[in-house]
């Protein structure tokens, strides 16, 4: 059983097909219900077999989160992986029901606390695991932990994004390390697409120029989270992406994120604000 964020277009649309092919239920996780059904249409013409189902999760909601958690505990038995794929990329400042930053609050807060809610699930499905997609932009990341929701500062939309990015690897490498410590079953991993031509990229500039010389097809760009989720070797806290030049594109194989990435007292730092800020806590303390 499988819950795809973000699944009715680009990366997560072609990892949910993949996995739906290969017989696992998959749950489409989605904002837009009227997308989501485009997406599972699409999967079944070609997989008419396929165990999948569409559901709606707002990121930017904590009550959604919420819902949708008890939606799962209360319809599923087991939960053998789920991939926190949903992002959003270089909008306007913008802020979360919450009042968070928007990019933050959806890409890295938003899948906090949407897999806190589902640990128990998760964790009790032997051999499960627990995927976030980052990106090549945590290379640019440097979270001022005095202002997570630039509330003080001028906004940046591409500072506030490879923030987000840094954080999903901040989330990843520390929810491994306890995963380890206590000795669950349960994987932490992560994946990064390299240049992927996804709707991601509508909002940055030149992206009609450049997609077409740098980018890959999105179908291309989901094999390092289905790496990730299923590589039978893989282990806690591991980072997949593109074997090609500057990881910009190829086929998955382990990569090592930036030094500041691996700050095990920022993860931890950030760990303990999350909880904080989106009032949800981990049986990992």
């Amino acid at each position: 059983v499988v819950v795809v964020t973000g699944a009715n277009s680009g990366i997560g649309f072609h990892a949910a097909a993949a996995l739906a092919e290969k017989n696992a239920t998959v749950i489409l996780a989605v904002r837009n219900l009227e997308k989501g059904a485009e997406a599972q249409q699409k999967i079944l013409a070609s997989c008419p077999d396929a165990k999948i189902r569409v559901e709606e999760l707002d990121l930017t909601s904590l009550d959604s989160i919420k819902a949708f958690a008890a939606k799962i505990i209360a319809t599923e038995q087991r939960l053998d992986l789920l991939i926190n794929n949903a992002g959003i990329m270089f909008p306007p400042l913008g802020r979360t029901e919450e009042g968070f930053e928007l990019q933050f609050g959806t890409n890295h807060l938003g899948h906090f606390a949407l897999t806190a809610r589902l640990f128990d699930l998760i964790a009790s499905s032997v051999n499960s695991r627990i995927v976030n997609v980052a990106s090549l932009a945590h290379r640019g990341g440097k979270l001022d932990f005095g202002d997570l929701n630039w509330q003080q500062r001028k906004y940046n939309k591409y500072q506030a994004y490879s923030d987000s990015k840094l954080a999903n690897l901040y989330f990843t490498y520390e929810l491994a390390r306890r995963l380890e410590e206590r000795e669950y079953l349960t994987l932490a991993t992560a994946a990064h697409p390299g240049y992927t031509v996804t709707n991601l990229q509508n909002n940055m500039p030149m992206h009609t120029i450049v997609n077409p010389i740098f980018g890959q097809k999105a179908v291309k760009g989901a094999l390092p989270t289905l790496r990730a989720a299923i590589d039978e070797d893989a282990d806690y806290g591991e980072y997949y992406g593109p074997n090609g030049i500057l990881e910009m594109g190829g086929y998955p194989r382990k990569v090592k994120s930036t030094e500041l990435s691996q700050n095990e007292e920022n993860a931890i730092r950030l760990w303990e604000i999350s909880e904080e800020m989106t009032g949800v806590e981990f049986p990992l303390a």
